[in-house]
């Protein structure tokens, strides 16, 4: 079994603030959208909490990448070029599980933090290649995912099973560390056992119960194995994200 930490949403980088916690439930907002369609940031109901968090640089108008989609307990994520290579690589597929997280900002305080806000339980990976049409588009989701459209790396592909986002934002599902630095995140004692890519130098390591992440970065898979605490983690994991509050 392997965990995949999948980075998604704004950031500095991407959008240029953090996404909210809104009546106590992390709403990630999708990244802008750079290759061309895309579907506007009001029609996702959205337009507010963009221009909020990027000071008016992104507004309702403007067209977003809405990956990973989830609809009536589905989830379609889509992913190209090295990133996908590196999942590839890694052999990342059926019975795998995306846990994605985002950066947010704690409501009042206006902290920072990184915090898993939904998950994918993997069933099946569709390639869809550099030029992908209509076919690839999945059943059963309203809107058309961007990677089934327009022109993309060779590697470009489609990550489908059971999806589930957050409804509420425990502590549990926080990955930094309280007080921070942003980076820190707190991750149970076999992850470093078991080992996550990107994250190979015993320095990221250094303190127990606590990961210096990378900076950047997409896709950071742990190979768990038959691990039975990883197992059980992951299990409370995915339980509270389906936690109604």
């Amino acid at each position: 079994m392997k965990i995949v930490f999948s980075r998604k949403g704004f950031d500095t980088g991407s959008g240029g603030g953090a996404s909210p916690v809104v009546d106590g439930r992390p709403v990630s907002l999708p990244i802008p959208e750079r290759r061309g369609r895309g579907i506007p940031y009001g029609a996702l109901g959205l337009g507010d909490a963009v221009a909020a968090a990027s000071r008016g640089r992104v507004t309702a108008d403007d067209p977003c990448h809405l990956d990973p989609m989830f609809e009536n307990g589905r989830c379609a994520f889509g992913q190209a070029g090295a990133a996908q290579a590196h999942l590839a690589n890694r052999g990342v597929g059926a019975g795998d599980v995306f846990l994605f997280f985002g950066l947010f900002e704690t409501p009042g305080t206006r902290e920072r933090h990184h915090r898993i806000f939904g998950a994918l339980e993997v069933e099946e990976v569709v390639p869809l290649g550099p030029a992908p049409d209509a076919a690839g588009q999945p059943h059963g989701f309203t809107r058309r995912h961007p990677h089934t459209e327009g022109r993309w790396p060779a590697a470009n592909a489609l990550y489908l099973g059971r999806g589930t986002l957050a409804r509420t934002a425990p502590d549990a599902l926080r990955l930094t560390r309280p007080g921070g630095p942003l980076c820190h995140w707190r991750v149970p004692d076999w992850l470093r056992e078991a080992g996550l890519s990107y994250h190979a130098h015993p320095d990221r390591w250094s303190e127990p119960g606590i990961l210096r992440s990378v900076s950047r970065g997409q896709e950071f898979v742990c190979d768990a194995g038959d691990r039975p605490e990883a197992r059980d983690w992951l299990a409370a994991m995915l339980g509270r994200i389906a936690a109604a509050g």
